[in-house]
């Protein structure tokens, strides 16, 4: 059987934890950063786990 590929660009989005969880980041953070507010910015700059929905998914385009 031969070996299955990662996928390249799941791999930069998404970090696996320790307990197979997977987090990702927030959108909205790249630009048009000065309309908004400095709460905003900073709860954008927090990692957050994916939904069960979509984690099925993210764990078929990174197998290892």
């Amino acid at each position: 059987m031969p070996k299955l590929k990662t996928r390249k660009s799941a791999n930069k989005r998404y970090k696996i934890t320790g307990t197979r969880k997977i987090l990702r980041h927030h959108a909205y953070k790249g630009h048009l950063l000065m309309k908004k507010s400095h709460t905003q910015k900073r709860k954008l700059s927090q990692t957050i786990s994916v939904t069960a929905f979509d984690s099925k998914s993210i764990k078929l385009m990174l197998p290892y």
